[in-house]
């Protein structure tokens, strides 16, 4: 076999590993997509009215639900980080570096296997929004197909980063909690609020984190609102995240146990 086949063969059973791991140990995925299912009802039942400006609860399910999509993403590669930094801890990489594998593979099945996760977790929080009562009629077929691409480019780029954290942490526990900005940066994004009603200090830092231009974007491609410049921001950051974490990962996994 050429060394491409081999790698495929080896990065498929490392994706068939994980996503076993996943079936047989549903309830961490189940736990972090519990949080933004409970975000979005909340928000929608018990701050719609008050945040939506006068302009419906309607209105507001409409406008946070991208943003809860991406934090749904996010929410779920914290579950990689953890699985992770539990195969570096557990010795089950040790016997890894002793087969003969491609080694990359073995990142290769968490990375696959999270973004395969991650969209399924959207498709389920997107039903969960559809329930109570989000529409996106102005989109067309081309654009849903470019949001969908978005929330996938977005989920690989997340998934390296969140790789990279639970490489260099010494626990699962460490892991999760290094990858808690993820969900966090949401929060400090336009998911919940436009970004011109934030302080004039804070709005900078609002506007050119990873999670506001990709949620503008979205809200541009379901909604039919302007995109503008948070296009090409969107997918600079998402391909930037994924060299940084792709190479960040690599690095410190390819690193001999001291």
């Amino acid at each position: 076999m050429s060394s491409l086949s081999l790698a495929a063969r080896d990065s498929s059973t490392m994706l068939r590993r994980n996503l076993l791991h996943a079936r047989r140990y549903p309830s961490l995925t189940l736990n972090l997509l519990l949080t933004p299912v409970m975000l979005l009802l909340l928000f929608v039942y018990i701050f719609g009215d008050a945040m939506s400006g006068g302009a419906g609860r309607s209105a507001y399910i409409a406008y946070i639900v991208p943003g809860i999509l991406l934090m749904t993403i996010g929410s779920t590669v914290v579950g990689t980080a953890v699985s992770v930094s539990n195969d570096m801890t557990e010795g089950i990489i040790a016997r890894f570096r002793t087969m003969a594998i491609h080694r990359p593979s073995v990142l290769v099945g968490h990375v696959v296997g999270s973004v395969l996760q991650s969209i399924m977790s959207v498709v389920l929080v997107g039903a969960v929004a559809v329930a109570i009562g989000f529409r996106s009629t102005e989109a067309t077929a081309l654009e849903w197909l470019a949001a969908f691409g978005l929330l996938v480019l977005f989920a690989l780029a997340l998934t390296w980063i969140a790789v990279g954290m639970g490489l260099i942490s010494p626990n699962a526990e460490a892991a999760s909690n290094n990858a808690m900005p993820l969900i966090l940066l949401p929060l400090l994004s336009s998911a919940f609020t436009p970004v011109d009603s934030m302080p004039g200090w804070f709005q900078p830092i609002a506007e050119y984190q990873p999670f506001t231009p990709t949620i503008e974007t979205l809200r541009g491609l379901l909604l039919g609102s302007e995109i503008g410049h948070n296009g090409w921001l969107a997918i600079v950051w998402c391909l930037g995240l994924a060299v940084l974490g792709y190479f960040w990962s690599a690095s410190k996994f390819n690193r001999d146990p001291k």
